[in-house]
């Protein structure tokens, strides 16, 4: 984040043993002239120790007042609650009013529960558990997936393992989508992997198998519809059971006159196979978390990302991770039609979505926190043309 106009500190405590008791990552930015420090969900502490929260917290709020730090937004892996596929809720944390009470206690002021992606970090993310036998993997996935990742893997879609330099592939996939660019993916990529902490794979539909694929199904399903015509006309055109076949056949041969134009065309104008989507993850500890993904939209019809995501997720489960992170999602239990598609598209790899606290904020400097409050009034009416 250094290379996205942020500084950056570490802050721990230490008890009379030498032990480091919590810790955090500091990250500030200039905002109206005002210096504002945000804590990637939050603090590394037991929060439900309120002694241990109190007295971080006010060493915290007295350091970076010193260095002129307006205030401190935190966003903590706290779970509130945990949801099912069909959005029902399945689990709750016990310990959560207290933790939010420690919290308030400690002088943050929570910022409420926003349901969309209002803040820096969702407050929703859908957590797969990957350590089952492969075949229960893929069994909880939602039956129309499990259809559409076999049909792409039958249209001859690989995934592939892929380095630095291929990256250019996620950018044109998220361009108009992300306010990220090609630099950031490149300097992220770098970072996270001098400890191998970080893996981009993509699928790639290869078009010479794809017509290969293609023409086979077309010859089947020629065969078939001459056969079913045949027994038509042994039977005189009234057994009503064949005729129902011969129509079903014939509208799957018609779809496959169509595909052989189409998959020609492909392998005419890509012999060297077509990207179709990507995926950049970064793995920590027992759990890999999926921080950007994509698709060519002209391509939608393949499903790649199913499969890409599914390849992932049986790949990780073998090398003995625990937990796939399909990142965030709106509040499944707000009807609005901008993310349904969003959410069910995550909840379908058999996740369960988890609820988080949301974002607290910490005045760190009462003086310089009026101003900037004041300041940020005054940005708003100018923006507005008030």
């Amino acid at each position: 984040m250094n290379e996205e106009g942020y500084d950056s500190l570490f802050l721990g405590l230490i008890d009379d043993n030498e032990v480091i008791r919590c810790a955090a990552l500091i990250l500030i930015r200039k905002i109206n002239g005002f210096k504002y420090a945000y804590s990637p969900r939050g603090f590394l502490i037991d929060y439900s120790d309120f002694i241990l929260v109190k007295k971080f917290t006010k060493a915290v709020k007295k350091y970076l007042g010193k260095h002129d730090v307006a205030a401190l937004k935190i966003n903590p892996l706290v779970i509130r609650k945990i949801y099912n596929s069909d959005y029902e809720v399945i689990g709750t944390n016990p310990n959560y009013d207290m933790i939010f009470n420690n919290l308030t206690k400690c002088g943050f002021y929570h910022l409420g529960y926003n349901n969309y992606f209002e803040a820096l970090k969702p407050r929703f993310e859908v957590v797969v558990n990957i350590a089952l036998p492969f075949t229960q993997l893929f069994a909880n996935i939602k039956k129309n997936f499990r259809t559409k990742i076999r049909k792409a893997d039958k249209d001859g879609i690989k995934v592939y393992h892929g380095n630095k330099e291929e990256l250019k592939y996620l950018y044109l996939h998220t361009k108009d989508k992300y306010p990220r660019d090609l630099k950031y993916f490149n300097s992220l990529y770098s970072f996270f992997d001098k400890e191998n902490l970080i893996d981009f794979y993509y699928s790639k539909l290869d078009t010479t198998e794809y017509l290969q694929i293609t023409q086979k199904e077309y010859s089947k399903y020629e065969k078939l519809s001459v056969d079913l015509n045949r027994q038509l006309m042994e039977n005189n055109g009234s057994n009503e059971k064949i005729l129902s076949q011969k129509i079903e056949v014939d509208k799957i041969f018609e779809e496959y006159k169509k595909q052989i134009v189409v998959a020609t065309k492909y392998l005419k104008e890509n012999p060297d196979g077509i990207i179709l989507s990507s995926a950049l993850v970064i793995k920590w500890g027992d759990e890999v978390h999926l921080i950007i993904d994509g698709y060519d939209s002209k391509y939608k019809k393949f499903n790649a990302k199913h499969l890409l995501l599914w390849k992932l997720m049986g790949r990780y489960s073998k090398l003995g991770y625990k937990k796939f992170n399909l990142g965030g999602i709106s509040n499944m239990t707000k009807q609005d039609l901008k993310y349904k598609g969003l959410n069910e598209f995550k909840m379908s790899f058999g996740g369960k979505a988890c609820e988080y606290a949301g974002d607290f904020e910490l005045i760190t400097n009462g003086p310089l926190y009026f101003m900037y409050r004041e300041a940020s009034n005054l940005s708003n009416m100018w923006k507005s043309g008030k």
